[in-house]
């Protein structure tokens, strides 16, 4: 003969499981979150880097920077990239090279990222970092809280 109590108990055990797969993903979900993050800044900051070299080249050869970003699309600026991974559209960053602050454009550049703009993914947001400069002067700068966004 069988005993009724068994189903309350494989419902009781149903539950359980559910309670404890929704503790892990919510553990999980934010630890995945900021991996992203991580993983999408690290990226800018590379094609950052790659980006300053090539200014550097530009550099030696017509003793000045050039200026650019996703609305200046002239012929020398057209050489550089304005945004951080394979296609602008689903990118995290948009990124712009200008003249450093109270200095002109042949003297100094500064590369910006700003994550999440309207010409990249504008889901994305770096609340930690926000945005990412690297001068040619060689400082490694955020605007955001952090203080380790370069490391």
């Amino acid at each position: 003969m069988r005993r009724r109590g068994c189903r309350g108990e494989s419902l009781l055990g149903v539950l359980v499981a559910i309670a404890i797969a929704a503790a892990l993903a919510a553990v999980a979900v934010p630890v995945w979150s900021g991996a992203v993050v991580r993983l999408r800044r690290s990226e800018a900051q590379a094609t950052l880097q790659e980006l300053m070299q090539q200014q550097e080249r530009h550099f030696t050869r017509f003793n000045s920077y050039v200026a650019f970003s996703a609305n200046n699309l002239a012929a020398a600026a057209g050489e550089f990239r304005w945004w951080s991974g394979r296609a602008a559209h689903s990118s995290a960053y948009e990124l712009e090279g200008k003249a450093c602050d109270g200095q002109e454009i042949r003297d100094c550049i500064q590369l910006v990222a700003t994550p999440g703009t309207l010409n990249v993914d504008s889901s994305f947001k770096d609340p930690q970092c926000e945005r990412l400069i690297l001068t040619s002067s060689g400082l490694h700068l955020a605007t955001g809280p952090a203080q380790n966004c370069w490391r």
